[in-house]
This record gives C-alpha cells, sequence and structure tokens, in this order.
C-alpha cells in the first residue's frame, strides 16, 4: 500500500499538509467522517474524485493523502476548469467542539467584528439549498487546505462549490451526471446529520 501512496502523491493536491492544525487528533478523526462523502478536487489535473481513501501516512510527518480508488475510473470526473470551483465561506464544524451534538454549518462574516453562529446542519443546507436552485444548485466539494481550525481548537472543512455553469465543455447529460453524485453525497451527511 505504500507504493500505492507515493505513486499517487505525485500530484500534489492530493497531499494535505496539516502541520498548522494544533488539534491534529480531532482534526483528523473528524475529516475521516467525510471520507468518500464530499468530493475532492484537484486543480492541477482537472479531476473531481468521487470514491477515495484518505491515509494519514507515518512518512509523510503531519500529512493527509486523499487516494483515488484505481479501479472506480467511472468515479472521477476529468476537465472540470479550476475557475467552475469557487470558495463559499460555508464550514461544516463538529457540534462537540461548541458543547453540542451533531454538525453544525458557519459562515464566515466578511466584517471580522461581527460574531459567525453555527446553524444546526440540516437547517443550514435546507436554507443554502433554497437559494441556490435551478441552473445553479449548491454542489459542495472539498479541494486542498478545506482542513482547518475554525477557532485555536475547532476543526472544520471549509466547503467549495462547482458551478455547472463552468461547464461549458459538457454535454448536458454530463451536467446532469456530474450534479447527481454531488447531490446525493451532501444528502447522504444531510441524513446522517
Amino acid at each position: 500500500m505504500g507504493y500505492a501512496i507515493r505513486q499517487e502523491t505525485d500530484n500534489t493536491d492530493l497531499v494535505w499538509e496539516l502541520g498548522h492544525i494544533t488539534q491534529q487528533q480531532r482534526a483528523t478523526d473528524f475529516v475521516k467522517r467525510f471520507e468518500n462523502k464530499l468530493c475532492i478536487y484537484s486543480p492541477s489535473v482537472s479531476q473531481l474524485y468521487s470514491n477515495y481513501s484518505i491515509f494519514f501516512p507515518e512518512d509523510q510527518n503531519k500529512s493527509m493523502v486523499v487516494l483515488p480508488d484505481p479501479y472506480s475510473f467511472h468515479d472521477t470526473f476529468n476537465h472540470i476548469p479550476e475557475d467552475a470551483i469557487q470558495p463559499t465561506g460555508l464550514h461544516i464544524i463538529p457540534g462537540e467542539t461548541i458543547n453540542r451534538e451533531g454538525l453544525y454549518i458557519v459562515i464566515t462574516q466578511k466584517d471580522k467584528n461581527v460574531r459567525s453562529i453555527p446553524i444546526p446542519f440540516k437547517e443550514g443546507l435546507r436554507q443554502i439549498l433554497k437559494r441556490f436552485q435551478g441552473n445553479d444548485p449548491f454542489l459542495p466539494i472539498l479541494k486542498k487546505g478545506d482542513l482547518r481550525e475554525f477557532d485555536s481548537d475547532m476543526p472544520c472543512l471549509h466547503l467549495h462549490r462547482l458551478r455547472l455553469a463552468g461547464l461549458d465543455n459538457f454535454s448536458m447529460l454530463e451536467r446532469l451526471g456530474v450534479k447527481n453524485v454531488i447531490s446525493e453525497k451532501i444528502m447522504g451527511i444531510y441524513r446522517e446529520a
């Protein structure tokens, strides 16, 4: 397995440095909860992975490696342009870090003096999905750097989103396929939350 991890890490987008995270064990436990539940984007190869494993190799100190399933090529979307991906300012946090249960969504405020208030995941996602409908659905994904700390010891996942309008090289059927995979994944998290 070590060979496969080293071979795949040639794509540096799939090696996430975790040295900046204070509570590394808490962060790694948190991100493992989302393994295969959110697609991961690699800008250097313009690919979106929906079937992958997450590893924390001992020989790559303080790193997380995303290893796409090489036998599930149908779960990889190719030719996804980087300009179709945009940050959302939305973060998923574990409820236990705020003395609550479940998952919460926090919206980063542009004004640093305004305090962000955690919203229960289901309620927050319902509001977001209502806002983004029709030709511009909310399609959350992750990319390198999205595992962060919200406060000094609170792990979080920052969400990016795929904009279907940015897939102008895709047919309507291909767009629908990408949309359905990402939508199914976020609804799986919704059902478990």
